[in-house]
């Protein structure tokens, strides 16, 4: 009669476990492409609760295979290798095609992971915050914090302990007089459990200002709503009330809606000073700075009015710095010119005035963690 008692059953519980190491590298595959991806149309102009597909290389696993770039071999015996030496190499040289040339050598294998928007905030964001934020003396905002609290032998892969789980199955092996890793079953994992916890954090408002003049075709315009996009997603998933107020200009500033702001067309020209004028105006009247945290962020392309209007807005984000703890300038460029209005900001040496260049879809990643960089960041 045949036994079936050695059989292996080790092999059917490996599914988890490698789920969660796929899942793991899947991530990482995105928060290597962060970059590229969060600049992507589809997103950007998305409700914010849709799928949105992600091409990510093909994760293989590691396997034995025959080296293409032998003859055939045949061999037996021991040989001389030894552990840790390297058995072949990539042969330098293949050509894999590129548009309409012939190649000799394999493509990289793409697939399209789905992940939410939610999920692409949450690699952007996991190391950002609001910089230089100070306990104030009235009305705070309660900010998320994230702790684990226990561990389960139950839970979703994404929260699987690997030490523990590794801990686990060692300990079960060591009562069976083997010592070793291997084997994991689903009575080794572990998994964390975490709860969201809401703790006072000091109040804090943001000025978003974007110019809308004639000069910011496509691109800038593009851009600019691709930053504030996540900006603002960022700023509500962070801190659950932080406050949010909406200019646009062109020779002329105004006050206007969410709404409003990211779906208002570009005509006009450019005196950049009057969003600035409206800022403080906002300030004045409605946020004071011993109550709250001020941050002004303005995108432009740096093609404004005059040099008198150049030299006035120096003098009005000096006035802004005065009570805000950060003022971020974008600048949107389509060549290597420097604008007129950039090179009076030149002048500026207050390290709390943060400008960023953005010349390309990719820049849009950088400028977000220059600005909200944890670093030097006081939370109350």
């Amino acid at each position: 009669m045949a036994s079936t008692s050695r059989h292996d059953w080790s092999l059917h519980r490996k599914g988890p476990v490698d789920q969660a190491r796929h899942n793991e590298k899947v991530k990482e595959a995105i928060r290597q492409n962060l970059p590229e991806i969060i600049a992507e149309e589809s997103i950007i102009t998305s409700d914010g609760k849709r799928l949105v597909k992600v091409p990510i290389r093909t994760l293989e696993e590691y396997r034995f295979r025959f080296n293409p770039n032998q003859g055939k071999r045949v061999g037996q015996g021991d040989g001389d290798s030894k552990v840790g030496d390297v058995i072949a190499r990539a042969r330098p040289g293949g050509q894999g095609g590129g548009g309409t040339q012939p190649g000799d050598q394999p493509g990289v294998d793409y697939y399209e992971a789905e992940v939410t928007v939610d999920d692409l905030a949450e690699l952007i964001f996991e190391d950002l915050g609001l910089p230089d934020l100070r306990p104030k003396s009235t009305q705070e905002i309660p900010t998320e914090e994230v702790r684990f609290t226990e561990v389960r032998k139950k839970g979703p892969m994404s929260n699987l302990d690997r030490r523990r789980t590794i801990m686990e199955n060692l300990k079960r092996n060591a009562r069976r007089g083997m010592p070793v890793l291997g084997n994991i079953t689903n009575d080794d994992l572990r998994f964390k459990v975490w709860e969201q916890e809401m703790r006072p954090s000091s109040s804090a408002v943001v000025i978003a200002m974007r110019d809308a003049s004639g000069s910011m075709g496509e691109f800038k315009k593009y851009i600019t709503r691709s930053l504030f996009f996540w900006m603002i997603r960022f700023l509500r998933t962070k801190y659950q009330d932080v406050e949010i107020v909406f200019i646009t200009h062109h020779s002329e500033a105004q006050e206007v809606d969410e709404e409003a702001f990211f779906k208002m067309g570009e005509s006009g020209g450019t005196r950049v000073s009057s969003a600035y004028k409206l800022a403080l105006e906002i300030i004045q009247e409605r946020y004071d700075p011993e109550r709250w945290n001020i941050y002004p962020f303005h995108f432009s392309d740096g093609d404004n009015w005059s040099d008198n209007d150049n030299r006035l807005c120096v003098e009005l984000v000096g006035k802004l710095l005065e009570v805000c703890n950060l003022f971020g300038y974008g600048e949107i460029r389509e060549g290597g010119y420097t604008s007129s209005l950039m090179s009076a900001f030149s002048a500026i040496k207050d390290p709390r005035f943060v400008i960023v260049t953005i010349t390309e879809k990719r820049d849009v990643y950088p400028a977000l963690q220059k600005w909200f960089s944890r670093g030097g960041m006081a939370v109350g």
